[in-house]
């Protein structure tokens, strides 16, 4: 009995002014196909789990936007939360109601704004890592680190577990700056923390007790009320009580360092879409290395005019022709209210213009 969770949250602050608060990235079609990334999650989970048994969990600002997407996901199976609580809440809550129906139902839980490059490994991976979490471990995804990224954490992996492809993870490691990360990748037991976990509810659940008695016991008392006519006023009372903490901080650090987490290698072309240059990077181009981002179909597309340009990512969602001449290397997203061009080496700076935007009070940009 396998559930997949899908933590839908979050509003993409890098990849602004087309993600935005009220429509972030995973309900895009950053994908290079017509898919939302959030709808690619769902079809990818395909040879794992079905719709009856996947289960997004959402905010009040999505939850219809999601509802449209996933029309065959049962709309009970779309959990909204009032206010964000950050990941450990949302997860935790899933894997509470899961508990409810399904005593000791096994999980996953998968990030609605990742993109695989091979959906198939994927699959394979997550069903070793299943293996794992079977024999009662905590299981989480990690993936094979190419370069010394300093943007992501990581994971040191120990002994096997067995004679199967598991290893005991030793520590979660920070975000570490560029020397560190270079010994990471030379060491060969460090993997980069994609936030992708394998459990059985009951080990987790015993863990976020154990761990956090304070947050189980408020998600426990929602669950309960969660088929019950008493669900909004428990929700309402115990959700802004829950604190804002991520699973990573509030379970699998500790649950590492008492020996319960177990890590399966992965290496399936993964990326978190964190910002326009790795999308330009990942999505097909054209010769010169220009990518144009958009979910319509050939007949339909925007249209775009580059002449001698190079390098450029572009996302056309005004309506209106974009045309480059003689650039380089930059990043150009043009969406009926907002324009925003910029290098493509400073494309992890845009979130700096959100942060002004909300300073000044342009909320309406962001």
């Amino acid at each position: 009995m396998f559930f997949a969770v899908i933590p839908a949250g979050g509003s993409g602050t890098r990849l602004w002014p087309l993600s935005r608060a009220g429509h972030p990235k995973f309900l895009h079609p950053l994908t290079g196909t017509p898919s939302s990334l959030l709808q690619a999650t769902v079809e990818r989970l395909g040879p794992l789990t079905t719709p009856d048994h996947t289960i997004v969990v959402t905010g009040a600002a999505h939850v219809a936007a999601v509802a449209r997407q996933l029309v065959e996901v049962p709309e009970e199976n779309i959990l909204v939360e009032p206010t964000p609580r950050d990941s450990c809440a949302a997860i935790a809550l899933a894997a509470a109601i899961i508990a409810e129906r399904e005593p000791a139902a096994l999980m996953g839980s998968f990030a609605a704004d990742h993109l695989i490059g091979d959906p198939q490994r994927w699959v394979e991976t997550v069903r070793r890592a299943i293996v794992g979490a079977q024999q009662g471990l905590l299981m989480t995804i990690g993936i094979k680190p190419t370069r010394p990224e300093t943007g992501y954490g990581y994971l040191q992996f120990g002994e096997p577990v067995g004679d199967g492809p598991v290893h005991r993870v030793e520590e979660f490691k920070e975000k570490p700056p560029a020397a560190v990360a270079e010994t990471y990748l030379r060491s060969g037991h460090h993997l980069w923390n994609a936030s992708m976990f394998v459990w059985r509810t009951d080990v987790f659940l015993a863990e976020l007790a154990r761990q956090q008695p304070e947050l189980h016991a408020g998600l426990t008392r929602i669950a309960r009320a969660w088929d019950s006519r008493e669900r909004d006023e428990v929700l309402h009372e115990v959700w802004p009580t829950l604190p804002k903490i991520s699973v990573d901080y509030a379970v699998m650090e500790g649950a590492a360092a008492a020996g319960r987490v177990g890590t399966v290698p992965g290496d399936f072309g993964w990326n978190d879409v964190g910002d326009f240059h790795t999308l330009g990077d990942v999505l097909p181009g054209d010769q010169a290395g220009n990518v144009v981002v958009t979910g319509e179909s050939a007949e339909t597309k925007p249209v775009v005019l580059l002449h001698d340009t190079e390098g450029l990512v572009v996302v056309p969602q005004s309506g209106r022709l974009v045309a480059a001449l003689g650039v380089r290397d930059l990043v150009v997203v043009d969406t009926p209210d907002a324009l925003m061009i910029c290098p493509r080496e400073r494309a992890q700076d845009v979130k700096k213009l959100v942060d002004t935007l909300k300073q000044r009070g342009d909320e309406k940009y962001v």
